[in-house]
């Protein structure tokens, strides 16, 4: 009966978005107040059915419930409760009914807790989301329905994809569709606001906090996955320009351009055509990685579902949403009137660079993603891989960079040049000695990309501490230490991308037990190899004792089979110490009694992921110092008032 009661709380729920869309249209067209008092109440019965429909998909999952078809299409009675019950979502259907509830939940809480907005546009933002959710609905609901049974039922499922069966899958894919929701209620907030014409700082105000924690989990999201690409996949690429992976970019690049803009407008009120253009492609971006996902026209480790008739469904709601919003914003923006207005040389000024370029990686990104598709769909096949996006939108991220340095020294409204440039003297000094002593102490053993990017990188460094300089620390906001450790994790970031480029060695050997093999100021000696047993797999096991100067330490590279499905993965050894990653893979058994590794040692490798946890967190203290702010606020209203 749990498949049941999923399904009919999912029906329900359904219902509940239709209600809520009617009761807001026809409530602020007609002006009745009882029909809007009604939405609150159905947004909230709408969150709370979501989340007893999901609850009961990952019960299912945690019984082993064979009886229902996706359970048995993607679980085993063997796996591990973890994998059990991450597994809910590592599939099309379970990863949609996830969606449908992060947005159910989210619209719930913006039905509770949003008091900013004026009322109608608040009716208005509410039925917008429950638009856009009933189109998921239907899709899930008569196109892939999570709780369908089968019958008879098999004697145990076929396993989940043993790529999945890892820790990540628990943390990567629920950040990433927390980001990518987050992102639809910043969509249907600037509906809202283009239906009532109210595209001011009130409104700005009330959406930042939802970009700040969408971009602050994508964020999270996407450099939890690259992470586990690094050490799952085995090839040693910690980005590898898969379709999906641009996917989960896209809407990372239009949320962080989105959000440099809603912060413009909520402070200064200005920017205000580009805030709403921007919520609107973030999230059409976040919808073309579900339709990518989805459709079945290419084929990754990150796709769902091969089904043609699926990704038509997702084209067509595409199309709709998008579109809409599209004409809608053209329909009304001519009545948003112009905002504060700001010199040529002001942090305004180079927001809106910063959105620019930003716009242009995106458009490079997205043209580099879908060209291939679509000539393919013309008999013609096209590969667009690395070289491309590295060497085209990698200089124009080094030229953001060098703007991110400049906004934060830069005053809101007017500046002067001579002044910008005197607070630009001391990173601009370190990047010189940077460049110096880069170029005498690798020259030739780097190129000019990652050259540069290093260089760049320290400068920026010292140049996101800016803020802070002449400032008591302990008496600078929050929000403000939060700009500076996000821009600190963007140099850090870059850094460790230009040594990874630059200074990775690679070693390919077919060694025997008992040899020893030199790379990099590594000694690594083959001790043995072995079998091992997990809890649903077996695994042949290289053990090496690895120093470089020191103690041995033990690493041990597999090569696992999973029989449920029938897969074999390789699991990397990784020995992580200050200055980078020693990384091995264990490959198959040659002529010879000899194995085949593959060994990288990759220079601050680590500094990548550094960075995007300091980004993160960077955005965590944003948001956590703003929402604090404007509390205090608040409370020292009502009690001047009292």
């Amino acid at each position: 009966m749990i498949a049941e009661f999923g399904l009919a709380a999912l029906w329900l729920a359904a219902a509940l978005a239709l209600l809520q869309l009617f009761l807001a249209c026809v409530g602020l067209k007609g002006g009745k107040a009882e029909l809007l008092d009604a939405v609150r109440p159905a947004a909230v019965g709408q969150g709370l059915l979501t989340a007893a429909a999901f609850a009961a998909l990952i019960s299912l999952f945690l019984r082993s419930d064979m009886s229902v078809l996706l359970v048995a299409m993607n679980s085993h009675s063997a796996k591990p409760w973890l994998y059990k019950f991450a597994g809910s979502w590592g599939n099309h259907e379970g990863s949609m009914l996830l969606w449908v509830t992060v947005m159910g939940v989210a619209g719930a809480a913006v039905a509770m807790f949003e008091r900013a907005l004026r009322r109608d546009t608040h009716m208005a933002t509410l039925g917008a989301q429950a638009a856009i959710s009933l189109g998921f609905y239907a899709f899930l609901l008569f196109s892939s329905n999570p709780f369908a049974r089968i019958d008879p039922p098999p004697p145990d499922g076929q396993g989940l994809n043993p790529l999945l069966q890892d820790p990540g899958l628990a943390f990567h894919p629920p950040t990433l569709y927390l980001g990518y929701v987050g992102l639809s209620v910043a969509f249907s907030f600037a509906v809202g606001a283009l239906l009532t014409r109210t595209v001011d700082a009130a409104f700005a105000r009330a959406m930042r906090p939802w970009v700040l924690a969408a971009w602050v989990l994508l964020t999270l999201g996407i450099t939890a996955g690259s992470y586990w690409a690094y050490y799952e996949l085995g090839w040693g690429g910690w980005w590898f320009w898969d379709p999906v992976e641009n996917a989960s970019l896209m809407p990372w690049l239009a949320a962080t351009a989105l959000l440099h803009s809603v912060t413009v407008l909520a402070t200064r009120d200005g920017l205000r055509a580009w805030t709403i253009m921007l919520a609107v492609v973030a999230f059409s971006m976040s919808m073309v990685g579900t339709f990518l996902v989805r459709s079945g026209i290419l084929t990754s480790v990150h796709a769902f579902a091969v089904d043609p008739e699926r990704g038509s469904f997702i084209l067509v709601l595409l199309a709709i949403y998008i579109g809409g919003a599209l004409a809608l914003f053209g329909w009304r923006i001519g009545s948003v009137r112009e905002g504060a207005p700001f010199e040529l040389v002001s942090r305004e000024t180079l927001l809106v660079v910063n959105n620019l370029l930003l716009s242009v990686i995106l458009g490079i990104v997205l043209i580099g993603t879908l060209y291939p598709l679509m000539t393919e769909a013309f008999g013609h096949k096209v590969s667009v891989g690395a070289p491309y996006f590295d060497r085209i939108a990698g200089p124009i991220a080094l030229a953001l960079m060098v703007a991110m340095a400049a906004g934060p020294v830069t005053r809101w409204r007017r500046d002067r040049a001579g002044a910008v440039a005197k607070r630009l003297s001391v990173p601009a000094a370190v990047a010189l000695l940077a460049a110096a002593a880069i170029g005498i102490f690798a020259w030739g053993r780097i190129g000019l990309l990652p050259y540069l990017g290093l260089t760049i990188a320290i400068a920026v460094g010292v140049a996101s501490l800016a803020p802070l300089w002449k400032r008591k620390l302990l008496r600078t906001p929050l929000f403000t230490w939060g700009m500076v450790i996000a821009h600190l994790g963007c140099a850090v970031s870059l850094g460790g991308m230009a040594c990874d480029s630059a200074f990775t060695v690679e070693k390919l050997v077919a060694a025997r037990p008992g040899e020893t093999i030199r790379t990099a100021g590594w000694t690594l000696r083959f001790v043995q190899i072995r079998p091992v047993a997990g809890d649903n797999w077996t695994a042949l096991q290289a053990d090496m004792a690895v120093d470089r100067g020191g103690a041995p330490v033990l690493m041990r590279p597999q090569s696992r089979f999973f029989t449920s499905p029938p897969t074999t993965t390789s699991e990397a050894a990784l020995l992580t110490r200050w200055n980078g990653q020693l990384y091995v893979v264990l490959g198959e058994e040659v002529e010879g009694g000899r194995w085949q590794l593959r060994i990288w040692w990759k220079p601050f490798v680590t500094l990548i992921w550094l960075g995007g946890a300091l980004i993160a967190l960077g955005g965590a203290l944003a948001l956590v110092g703003r929402e604090r702010r404007g509390w205090l606020m608040k409370w020292r209203a009502r009690t001047v008032a009292a």
